[in-house]
């Protein structure tokens, strides 16, 4: 039993370790003795702010949930009721591994339908879908057609390159591109692969955001290329930071010894070095840089 317990807490100290990386001054620590924390989830309306409070169990993750109260005066009846049960189901569905950044990641897309809901009198499916910033088939279509005009007519700034991060043999290094247009994304993903090294790379994970100003909306998408839920994180770090118009990739050469939670604080934290050097983000500027252990990148290919 003592074992048992041994292992789960070690498993909550991993995923404190990574939230408290990706969610910065949203993260509280309510006590610590008692395995109590508070998430602070707000939307780009910040009328709509839920706060999530956990508390972990020592059976958590293996055997039980999370305890958790979801803290907003505006959250009644029939919405509160449907996202506790869609909570409920995420760990249904993850039995036995931790969920808080899967709980962060559904009361966030709730806030977003919310305050979509709240401007435009309703919501439909395609709404949704466009809000947030997942494009449907007929718009994939289109974004097909749109990187194969005209993708030399597009201007290209040059692209940054942050200082490489390893831990374990593992290296983790971040890129970062200006982007105004959709074809900019394609052309400068293309530009980085030419690369042999980055080309190498066991996983490059990257998010874009781009402001449509006429919209007032965002364009945004991201994708993890092979390491589970990666893309999503640094997509949600780029929107608390609020940072627009940028492509970030981040390239891992996985070194032969799994990382755990941390190859996901890795990811962030290289992501938001580059983001705070390039002048991206006064208020990922505000939070001094993680300390990391950095050297040269090998010419040789990671693994």
């Amino acid at each position: 039993m003592a074992e048992f317990e041994e292992d789960n807490l070690q498993k909550q100290i991993d995923e404190i370790e990574a939230l408290s990386s990706i969610y910065e001054d949203n993260w509280t620590v309510v006590d610590e003795a008692a395995r109590i924390f508070s998430i602070r989830i707000v939307d780009q309306q910040p009328k709509w702010t839920i706060c999530l409070q956990v508390t972990l169990p020592p059976e958590y993750p293996t055997a039980a949930p999370p305890v958790y109260q979801l803290n907003a005066p505006w959250l009644r009846g029939h919405e509160r009721a449907n996202l506790s049960n869609d909570l409920e189901e995420i760990y249904l569905q993850n039995s036995g591994d931790c969920v808080l950044f899967l709980w962060v990641q559904k009361i966030q897309e709730f806030l977003q339908v919310k305050s979509w809901s709240d401007a435009a009198g309703k919501v439909t499916e395609e709404a949704e879908v466009n809000h947030w910033g997942h494009q449907s088939s007929s718009q994939q279509v289109e974004l097909k057609g749109t990187f194969s005009e005209s993708l030399d007519d597009a201007e290209l700034p040059p692209m940054a390159h942050g200082e490489p991060i390893t831990d374990r043999r593992s290296t983790f290094q971040a890129h970062l591109a200006p982007v105004v247009m959709l074809k900019q994304v394609k052309l400068h993903l293309q530009k980085l692969y030419e690369n042999k090294k980055i080309a190498s790379a066991t996983h490059n994970i990257y998010a874009y955001r781009i402001y449509c100003e006429d919209k007032q909306t965002f364009l945004q998408d991201c994708e993890d290329d092979g390491e589970t839920a990666a893309g999503g994180r640094l997509l949600h770090l780029m929107q608390i930071l609020d940072v627009r118009n940028v492509l970030v990739v981040v390239s891992r050469w996985y070194g032969g010894i799994l990382l755990g939670p941390d190859r996901f604080k890795h990811i962030n934290n290289c992501a938001r070095n580059l983001l705070i050097d390039e002048g991206y983000s006064e208020l990922a500027g505000e939070v001094s840089k993680a300390p990391i252990k950095s050297k040269k990148l090998k010419n040789k290919k990671g693994k």
